[in-house]
């Protein structure tokens, strides 16, 4: 059975008709809730695609989108989570003498030397096996072209799937980001920094489902106007696989002056984390999301040893995600410049963690040391202030407004 969703323009039937075929890959494992993850798989690459023509029919095995800008929505398709591959094929009729016919044609222009033919029948009431089709077509190409047979390393591979909708021809396959279409696990808050890691944890939350809304500590006039705009690019970069993306601005100057205060040097960055964390946790449960997230990897500096992430973690009970623990420093960097946000992590703009960092911060903290110095100043009231405060960004809109 396919799904047609109405799009303002409607394609004629034509002999040789050029659309995208795009491959679920990891969806197809969901058995009986695939349905639901494709429907949210849809509606996201409507929300990417935006205003531009096009038209969709899917299954639970394919999807199909036909436009008259195949190449644009092709490269918008790559940003889009929940898709294995991207396929610009032809539609033909289930008829061999039109396919031989319509793969000499498809193949002019193409430079191989070497090529081999997989058919996939779907469709098992097309007369002639899959191994006898691509003989057949094997042998068309030889005829045509000067070329040889490799069915180990080809030059290029020539695919066609048989299925009751038609005949599907093609050479380009292109990889898609593979995961789960984002917002099928719901959504959660991001704490972004204008570090290397967090916008890394945030790209690899989206790629399992996970929505987000970012969280990112100012600290006027500690830390500048471009610092925070570094960050609102960053979560741009990571809005363009979303499309949903808010950034929440909290001001931090109060609180973060008032631990600088009250608690020994040594200390300031553990207490700071843990003001961090009772925020975002009200954040959460006030806008009603689901984990924390962010962009902690194992001992990277001194509140991220396992000693410190226990006795950080201990004033929520929010799940906390941490997608970037146990990779290296060079390993992120890698995702960072795949998905384009390690150029703009290294301009030199300095966030909240890192304006006064102590020369020797606690590397085993503990929790004693931490209720005890947090008792020494009435942080509630400046928590509050905080949340009340806070500046939501909507990337997408471009508006911003009070939480």
């Amino acid at each position: 059975m396919w799904y047609n969703l109405p799009v303002e323009t409607v394609k004629g039937e034509e002999k040789m008709q050029k659309l995208l075929l795009i491959k679920y890959g990891e969806l197809t494992t969901k058995k009986g809730n695939r349905k639901t993850f494709i429907q949210l798989l849809v509606r996201n690459i409507q929300s990417i695609l935006g205003n531009l023509d096009y038209q969709i029919h899917y299954d639970r095995v394919r999807m199909y989108i036909e436009s008259d800008d195949i190449e644009t929505i092709s490269k918008k398709l790559q940003k889009v989570f929940g898709i294995h591959s991207i396929v610009e094929c032809f539609k033909l009729h289930t008829n061999m003498d039109e396919i031989s016919t319509s793969l000499v044609e498809v193949l002019k222009g193409v430079s191989f030397q070497t090529f081999k033919v997989e058919t996939k029948r779907a469709d098992k009431s097309f007369p002639i096996p899959s191994m006898e089709c691509s003989r057949q077509l094997g042998g068309v190409v030889l005829k045509n072209f000067p070329c040889k047979v490799d069915v180990h390393h080809p030059d290029l591979t020539i695919q066609l799937e048989i299925r009751k909708e038609g005949a599907f021809l093609y050479v380009r396959e292109i990889a898609g980001l593979g995961g789960y279409p984002v917002g099928i696990q719901g959504k959660g808050l991001l704490m972004l920094s204008g570090g290397i890691d967090s916008p890394v944890a945030g790209y690899l939350s989206l790629k399992r489902g996970v929505d987000l809304e970012c969280l990112y500590f100012e600290s006027p006039p500690h830390t500048s106007l471009e610092a925070k705009n570094k960050v609102k690019s960053l979560a741009t970069i990571l809005n363009a696989y979303s499309g949903n993306i808010k950034l929440l601005v909290v001001p931090f100057t109060a609180l973060q002056e008032a631990i600088y205060k009250n608690v020994p040097e040594s200390y300031v960055i553990t207490i700071m984390r843990r003001m961090m964390y009772r925020i975002a946790s009200s954040v959460i449960q006030k806008r009603r999301l689901k984990v924390l997230i962010n962009g902690e990897s194992i001992g990277q500096v001194a509140s991220q040893t396992l000693s410190s992430m226990c006795v950080i973690n201990s004033v929520t009970n929010i799940p906390v995600i941490r997608p970037v623990a146990c990779m290296d420093k060079l390993e992120i960097i890698e995702i960072a410049r795949k998905i384009d946000t390690y150029e703009t992590s290294i301009l030199p703009y300095e966030d909240c963690c890192t304006i006064f960092l102590p020369k020797h911060p606690v590397i085993h903290p503990e929790l004693e040391k931490c209720i005890e110095y947090e008792s020494r100043f009435d942080y509630e009231p400046l928590l509050q202030e905080c949340v009340e405060n806070i500046e939501v960004v909507s990337l997408k809109e471009k508006k911003e407004e009070l939480l």
